[in-house]
């Protein structure tokens, strides 16, 4: 098991070669699925992105099967589903990193700035308006809706015990569409 830094260190190097590659070379491998189906999933990391299909955690991280526990969801934003997702990882998988991965360019972080979307998006739209205020820097805007989301987390008694007593860490990154970069806030 990796604690937090040495998880940080590892998204960091699996980053590094996403960037340089063209092709992905994370475990896939008969030999890990067989493994994972018999002794159970153990990520090192959890992580909280965007359903964007742009961005792929376990190819932006040079992961493979059973590394990442990853949620995704529309501007990565939090509520009670989400929550409990992060809270099951962390509690009965000892993931001891949390990240919440926003990006470049989000359409959701868009429509909660320049538009007034109607339907369900509005519940994503009005969490996302929450985080960002009056922001109109788009980047600046993606970066408070990390931290928005990684408030709502460490709220969490269970995420905080966690924390205490077993040093799991929460951070932010932003994913650039540009490059492939993972800048870690």
């Amino acid at each position: 098991m990796l604690n937090a830094n040495e998880a940080i260190l590892k998204l960091k190097e699996g980053n590094e070669k996403f960037v340089k590659c063209e092709q992905g070379i994370g475990d896939v491998s008969m030999l890990i699925r067989k493994r994972t189906a018999d002794a159970g999933q153990h990520p090192y990391a959890i992580i909280i992105t965007c359903s964007d299909s742009r961005v792929i955690p376990e190819s932006i991280f040079n992961a493979g099967i059973g590394d990442l526990f990853v949620i995704r969801v529309a501007g990565n934003v939090m509520d009670n589903h989400q929550l409990g997702s992060v809270e099951y990882a962390a509690e009965h998988l000892d993931a001891k990193l949390i990240v919440v991965l926003g990006h470049t360019m989000c359409g959701a972080v868009d429509a909660a700035m320049n538009h007034d979307p109607e339907g369900y998006i509005k519940f994503i739209t009005d969490e996302i308006s929450k985080a960002i205020g009056d922001e109109k820097d788009e980047a600046t805007a993606c970066c408070l809706n990390v931290k928005h989301s990684i408030e709502i987390i460490e709220s969490s008694f269970e995420i905080r015990q966690e924390e205490a007593e077993h040093g799991l860490k929460v951070v932010g990154a932003l994913y650039h569409l540009e490059d492939g970069r993972v800048e870690f806030l």
